[in-house]
Formats: structure tokens, sequence, C-alpha cells
């Protein structure tokens, strides 16, 4: 099982900080968004991810990176402890460069030598997952019970109506449509879609035979991956997964400023933990 990343946009709500600094490595107290899904996937037994970032990103592959001259202080300082926290990943990290930004469909084309013929997990960094189960291990369950691409979903979260939502099949497993931000009222389901997927290779001829199309359109917007998740749930092949644990959406301002509340309160509570140990 292969990881990817989605982290080549501009960032565009978080200007003016974004000019200079990827949002992916906005930190959430001491840690970048970024790696809490590297993480994740490392916990779910993902040991190769793939970054898929643009040109003005190069700070994603430095944070990855070995720092020597770290190690070596705090090696002669004898510090095991901030040793560890700046230790790179126990997996492999590649990064591609998306030269132009043609939409997740377009995105997605990119990693196709990279999977291969595996199936692999495909994260946006907008979406953290807290749990005690890994999103990404409970994707991989649900693959490995149904051999089908995966979709994640929260159950009836606030605001249905924002949300893509998921038309389930009599098994209330495979998923046969989504309906983007459905009027209250008209929803197919109470099953939400969020930007985490587990996606079997045989989506790629469809991602290809989709941008075909959007090509000889004349179409100058950008190319999403629905086209191509369309034509494999007519074929039964996608299901759903309704996650456990709390989902963060740190892609607006507001939502970043909730996660970092929640670090803080759990700093706080360990902080509070070790002193009343210490008594």
């Amino acid at each position: 099982m292969k990881g990817v990343i989605i982290a080549a946009g501009y960032g565009t709500r978080f200007l003016p900080v974004t000019k200079t600094v990827p949002k992916e490595m906005l930190p959430i107290i001491d840690r970048p968004a970024i790696d809490f899904i590297v993480s994740e996937f490392i916990q779910s037994g993902i040991k190769e991810i793939l970054i898929l970032t643009s040109r003005r990103k190069k700070a994603l592959d430095d944070y990855f990176d070995r720092e020597s001259e770290l190690e070596e202080v705090f090696m002669r300082e004898g510090n095991a402890g901030k040793l560890a926290k700046i230790a790179p990943p126990e997996a492999d990290i590649f990064f591609r460069r998306q030269t132009e930004m043609k939409g997740t469909g377009h995105a997605l084309l990119q990693v196709k030598a990279f999977v291969g013929n595996e199936p692999f997990v495909v994260a946006y960094p907008d979406d953290l997952h807290m749990g005690d189960i890994p999103l990404a291990a409970q994707l991989i369950k649900k693959y490995e019970e149904t051999g089908c691409s995966v979709m994640s979903a929260l159950h009836n979260p606030p605001h249905l109506e924002r949300y893509g939502i998921l038309k389930l099949d009599s098994d209330n497993s495979h998923v046969v449509d989504i309906v983007e931000k459905p009027a209250p009222g008209t929803e197919p389901s109470q099953e939400a879609s969020i930007g985490r997927y587990l996606f079997t290779p045989d989506i790629f001829p469809f991602l290809e035979e989709g941008w075909e199309k959007h090509c000889q359109s004349g179409n100058a917007g950008e190319y999403f991956h629905v086209y191509a998740l369309k034509k494999l749930m007519d074929q039964k092949k996608v299901v759903c997964a309704v996650i456990e644990g709390e989902r963060l959406d740190t892609g607006t301002p507001a939502g970043y400023l909730s996660a970092i509340i929640r670090e803080y309160r759990k700093v706080i509570k360990e902080e509070v933990e070790r002193l009343e140990g210490k008594k």
C-alpha cells in the first residue's frame, strides 16, 4: 500500500503568509499540518509516500530531510528528546512537482508511475484525523474486506449541505453516486464525503479517459477526479467507510484555529498531569 499527499495548491485562503510559507507547513503548535498526515500513513503501515508539490514548496522537501547540523548539536549535548523530534520519518518520502494547477484529476495522473499496479491512499493536508485507529488504516481495512476503492465519510456532520453527499446502494456500503452540496432535505444519505480516499489502480484508465474528454472540449478549467470515480461507481467498485475518530478541517483560517486550540488543550492537559505527578 502506498500513500499520496496532494500538496501543490496555492493556499490563497491564508494569504499573505502563503506567499512564502507553504500552507502545509503552517504549524499546529509545534508540528506542521502535513506531518500529521505522514505520521498517520506510517502508523497505518504505509512506508512509501509521494508528496505532490509545486515549485514554491521546497520547504516540504527540507522538512522531511535530515538536519545534520542540529543532530550534531543534540548529540554533543546528549539530548535524546530533541534528537527524536528532528528525526526523519520512518518511510521513504518522494516528491514530484505539479507544474500546472489543473485540478485533482490532473494531479492524480501525475502519480501513476509511482503507484504502478498497487492500491494507494490519497490525502489532502487540509483534512487531519485524530483517533485511536488511524484513518488510513480504516480505509485499508475496508479495502481488504471488499477489494474496492474506498471513500471516507462523516456521518451527519453539521451543515450537511456544504458537503458532497454519498448515495448508497441497498447494501448501505457501495457508493452509486455523489451529490454536491444538495439543498437541505434532498440529501441522498447522511454520509458526507471528505478528502481521504483509497483508490485501486483501475481508476487510472478512467482518469485518462476523462482528461482526454476535458481537453477535447476546450475546457480551460480544472479537471477533477469525479468523472473517474463515477465510472468506478457504475462498475460497483466503490464503497464507503464512515470514519471513527475526529476530523479537523484546516483548510480555512477558522478551521486551522480550531485545530490549534484542540492541540493547545491537549498540551495543557499533559502539562497539568506531569506537574501533578511530581507532587
